[in-house]
Parts: structure tokens; sequence; C-alpha cells
């Protein structure tokens, strides 16, 4: 009897000591996370000189389908009203690994979707974190392969018939952004930014860029867009900024959105 009470003492004594270890870890990542201090990151990318309309495309395949949409070559393109760059790509690049913010982990459920359709890829750059899946769909009513050309992951290369979808995970990350293509149609060309962090932005049709809930700190970021490559000579401020291997330092402050403010690209750095 006396036995049995001493092994149920230990038990219940076992059971808070787990508990208590479980709600010390809880109480300390807590802390950790409110203590790290988190910022966002602002640009705005602009084309300086005179753009001219990009050329539109020949369409050698699926003329029925492909040829009716007015495809453009889209490796630049730059908004006629404010001259804003789509499609500019920044990412964290520092040594020291990035701490992910919390709210980061609500979208690693989520699959980013890279569809074919009107005969392009649409996102033509697709950020992917490589805690997340990626989908690789075809809403088009021809068929369309998916050439997706990894250095440090394996190299994929499906077919997808009119209305099929594939998923594909990448456990290594890449250090520059990786080409997608289409054989079946050779103009069509995108690209995905895949890396061990979610601190990816892309442009949007304005050039504007954020990148949210970064750790405080100072870290390096690489600037890259698909025709220029790196982006190594830029204007800010009226100045002339040299960044090599389009590699720069920025500061984030905690509870702040560091504005980087407007970068315009000149016309040389696209030949």
């Amino acid at each position: 009897m006396i036995d049995a009470q001493v092994r149920e003492s230990e038990r219940k004594m076992k059971t808070l000591r787990t508990l208590s270890i479980a709600l010390l870890a809880i109480v300390i990542l807590s802390s950790s996370s409110m203590a790290q201090g988190w910022g966002n990151l602002k640009f705005k990318f602009t084309y300086g000189g005179d753009y001219t309309a990009p050329p539109k495309i020949a369409v050698t395949r699926d003329a029925a389908v492909c040829g009716k949409l007015g495809l453009i070559d889209e490796s630049l393109v730059v908004n006629p009203e404010n001259k804003g760059i789509s499609n500019v790509i920044v990412f964290y690049r520092d040594r020291t690994p990035a701490k992910i913010h919390p709210s980061y982990n609500d979208s690693v459920e989520a699959s980013v979707v890279v569809d074919n359709i009107k005969c392009r890829f649409e996102p033509r750059v697709a950020a992917v974190w490589t805690k997340r899946k990626i989908d690789f769909k075809n809403s088009d009513p021809v068929g369309h392969n998916v050439k997706v050309d990894t250095f440090f992951n394996p190299v994929i290369n499906p077919i997808l018939p009119a209305g099929a979808k594939i998923s594909q995970s990448y456990s290594m990350e890449e250090r520059l952004p990786t080409k997608i293509s289409c054989s079946i149609h050779p103009w069509m060309t995108g690209w995905i930014v895949v890396r061990n962090d979610p601190y990816i932005g892309v442009s949007d049709k304005d050039g504007n860029l954020e990148i949210k809930n970064l750790p405080a700190g100072e870290f390096e970021f690489q600037i890259w867009q698909e025709k220029a490559g790196y982006i190594q000579q830029v204007t800010q401020d009226g100045s002339t900024v040299e960044w090599a291997r389009g590699r720069v330092k920025i500061k984030i402050e905690d509870g702040k959105t560091t504005d980087f403010g407007t970068i315009v690209i000149g016309a040389d750095q696209f030949k």
C-alpha cells in the first residue's frame, strides 16, 4: 500500500516537473520574440531614361490560342505613368541566419502558386520559403511543361496537360533567382526565389516593394532583376551609388519602417 502511494506521488511530481519545464520554455520563447525587435523595409524602383514599349512576342506554337493574346517581352516591365519597375527582387543575404517572425508561420501550410495562364507564367516572379510548397498549375486549354533550372535542388521538367497541377518542395536554398521556362512555348519565362527565410520582396507595377517583420539590426540584402542581373549602380537621393554584386547593408529599426527611398536604375543597366 505504502509502495503504491510512493509511486503515485513520484508520478505526480514527474508530471508537475514536465509541465513546469514546458511552461518555462513557452515563457522564454515569448520573451525572446518580444525582446528581438522587428521592423519593415520599403523600396521604390524607377526607370532612369526614356522608355519605349516592349516588343511583341513572335508566337511559334499554338497560335490559335497564344497568338490572340498580344504577348509582349516581360523581361523589363516599366509603368509608363510613373516609370515604376516591376519584378525587381530584394532578398535577405546576410551571413547571420535570419530570425523568423512568428507571423510567417501562418503561411507555412499554404502553397505558393505559379500558373501557366494565357501562355505566360503568373506571377512572373514567385518567392518561395523552403518551409512552403510551390504548386505549378496549368489553366490554359493547351499543354505546357515547367522546366525549373535549380542549382542546389534537383532540376524538374514535368509536362502539364490542360488543367493539371503538381506540387514541389525545395529543401535547399538557391543563392540566386532560378529560371523557369516552357520548352513547348519558348517565349515563356519566369523566376522563383528559393530561400531559407521568408524575407523576399518583389516590386509591384508601380515599383513599390515592402518586406515586413524583419529582425531588428543591420543586415545585408541583395537586389536583382532578370534583365539587369545584379543591380550594381543606382541613383539614390540624387547621388550615384555603387552596390557590388547588388549587395547593400541596411539597418532595420525596432518598431519602425525603414524607407530606403526611390531607387533610380539607369537604362544602361538593362543592356
